[in-house]
């Protein structure tokens, strides 16, 4: 037993010598110190064995596993040294040359606008409600007092996908769901994508983002809108802002307005950015017309409200002074990263 004990060990050590990987250190272990290894089947063998030699075989069997065991971990540690060195001269790190720049995203003009707008309106205690982009016709047009031969409805205006379902070319359709909900009184802006048929220059392009505000109540009345309206005025372009509105028309609305703002580079005097008249227009507002109230479901005789619309591009090019909506999508870094 002692013999085939001295030669197990030797061809052990042999091969442990002889190794030029981890790789061949971990068959040694295998075949020599594994379940189905050499020493295992000593040990298994020890029935074979007289009772009275057993523990002089057994002392025997553990200190050759011992020797091979710390020829093994010598090896495997030197093999490990030896490739960690040459690992480290092939990665060197050259700590002159100047660090990666981390470059970190940031909010798009639009976004900042639309956060600063929703921000102001939630503090008059209005909610943020969103709506589909493609649409029906009846909540595009139809439920908002557009007839069949109104101007608006013309295809070169806008994209329809079939007879009945286009693509949204205002937010007002969410006004609408949220009218024939019944929950009253309402008070929302309705944030968005619109679409409308028109060629691509410094201030249209056929996708564009609108926010349009409702407030349907007992009582309310056109001071309610303008004094709304002033006040969202003085918090987006500053305390000293004027408003001053305009009669027009929108089919939706009766009576309506456009509102203009004194210009808050001049205070009004008159300058280059608002062409020498000392206003700026930002949107377009009125009293939420009777058939509109009717066609959801809200009695014109008890509820009134009014509704506004501004475009919220046209907040992002007057707050930045940027001259050209292109910018805004051309995804320039150069650009962007000014805001």
């Amino acid at each position: 037993m002692k013999e085939k004990l001295d030669q197990i060990k030797t061809e052990a050590l042999n091969k442990i010598e002889n190794s030029t990987s981890l790789e061949n250190l971990n068959e040694v272990r295998v075949n020599y110190l594994g379940k189905k290894g050499e020493l295992t089947a000593v040990l298994k063998s020890m029935k074979d064995v007289a009772p009275e030699d057993r523990p002089k075989v057994g002392q025997m069997v553990n200190e050759v596993r011992e020797e091979i065991e710390g020829a093994l971990e010598k090896s495997i540690s030197r093999m490990e040294k030896a490739l960690r060195e040459a690992k480290m001269k092939e990665e060197v790190i050259d700590v002159t040359l100047p660090a990666k720049k981390n470059n970190v995203g940031h909010r798009h003009p639009n976004t900042i606008a639309l956060e600063e707008v929703e921000r102001i309106f939630i503090g008059m205690g209005y909610e943020v409600v969103e709506g589909p982009e493609v649409e029906k016709d009846y909540y595009n047009f139809e439920a908002l007092n557009i007839p069949k031969d109104h101007p608006a409805r013309d295809e070169q205006d806008t994209f329809y996908i079939t007879e009945d379902i286009v693509l949204r070319t205002q937010t007002s359709p969410v006004q609408v769901r949220e009218m024939e909900k019944g929950k009253l009184p309402i008070r929302m802006i309705a944030p968005g994508r619109v679409f409308r048929s028109d060629e691509v220059d410094a201030t249209h392009s056929p996708s564009f983002h609108q926010i349009e505000g409702l407030v349907i109540d007992k009582n309310i009345t056109f001071a309610d809108l303008k004094g709304t309206l002033a006040e969202f005025a003085k918090e987006l372009f500053g305390e000293d802002t004027k408003v001053k509105f305009r009669p027009h028309h929108f089919p939706f609305t009766e009576p309506s307005a456009e509102v203009d703002v004194t210009c808050f580079k001049c205070g009004g005097s008159g300058c280059r950015f608002c062409k020498g008249s000392g206003w700026i227009e930002i949107l377009g507002c009125g009293m939420v017309h009777p058939n509109v109230l009717k066609m959801s479901g809200i009695d014109p005789e008890e509820y009134s409200g009014f509704a506004f619309g501004v475009g919220l591009e046209r907040i992002a090019l007057l707050k930045y002074e940027i001259d050209d909506m292109r910018l805004l999508y051309e995804n320039d870094s150069r650009f962007l990263k000014q805001f």
